[in-house]
């Protein structure tokens, strides 16, 4: 029917392969880490670790690569084909590790800010910004030791990791939508606090205004892409026991 061929046609239109979209996402994140680090070094003074304003500069830079970049690098892994078939240990390895780095260099820029505002005398914890920031970084270090525990050493049961499995990937795809938000928040928050002499304004938009509003856009962007690209049912790893994964098994002489 004439119904049928359009819906074919609409959902073939929609069928990007993975690994293109994959190489897109990987370049928008790029210029993300590229953009943040060109707005702190160009406008906002570079980078020091002597608690001026140059060590705050590095909590954006790290939160961008640890929060958004490399979070999403590791919530990807298991959609590449290549880990549908074989061992997956050393996937879950894999995974686990590149959560792990985002971790890492998401505690150094909470580290950043903490001693920029300690040696500055300011308030730690007042904005909504930080508020969400934090406990973005709380979930996030909930998530990694929960799927640890469940999927990474042996002696989880099967039906715990069953039972955890959707609630693992829920929290991933919501502390991403997190960090996107805290990313946000904190771009908007840094530009009232700089922007607020004469020319330099926020509502007068220089060169500066415009650059980082279109950095938050491109995060943001990234982030409904990764989330859209997790939430695609053809771009899943099929269960072990599922028909499509023996169709997978069979397809490669499994």
């Amino acid at each position: 029917s004439l119904a049928h061929r359009c819906h074919h046609r609409s959902t073939a239109m929609l069928d990007v392969p993975f690994l293109p979209f994959c190489a897109f996402l990987g370049t928008l994140g790029l210029l993300c880490l590229a953009m943040v680090g060109t707005w702190c070094q160009h406008w906002r003074g570079g980078f020091s670790l002597d608690g001026s304003s140059r060590t705050f500069n590095w909590h954006p830079v790290l939160m961008v690569a640890g929060l958004v970049v490399l979070y999403s690098a590791a919530s990807l892994v298991y959609r590449i084909p290549n880990t549908w078939s074989g061992p997956k240990l050393p996937w879950k390895v894999l995974h686990g590790s590149l959560a792990l780095g985002a971790f890492v260099l998401t505690v150094l820029g909470l580290a950043a800010v903490f001693r920029f505002h300690n040696s500055q005398g300011t308030p730690n914890m007042y904005s909504l910004h930080s508020w969400m920031g934090l406990a973005t970084v709380l979930l996030f270090s909930c998530q990694w030791a929960a799927g640890f525990g469940a999927f990474l050493l042996p002696w989880a049961p099967a039906w715990l990791r069953a039972l955890y499995k959707p609630i693992h990937v829920f929290f991933g795809s919501t502390i991403l939508m997190l960090s996107v938000a805290s990313c946000v928040s904190g771009i908007n928050e840094k530009l009232f606090f700089s922007l607020k002499n004469g020319t330099m304004q926020y509502k007068l938009l220089p060169a500066e205004a415009v650059f980082a509003n279109i950095l938050g856009l491109l995060i943001l962007i990234f982030g409904v892409l990764v989330v859209a690209a997790l939430a695609r049912p053809s771009w899943k790893r099929p269960d072990s026991d599922s028909p499509d994964s023996r169709q997978v098994q069979d397809a490669l002489g499994g």
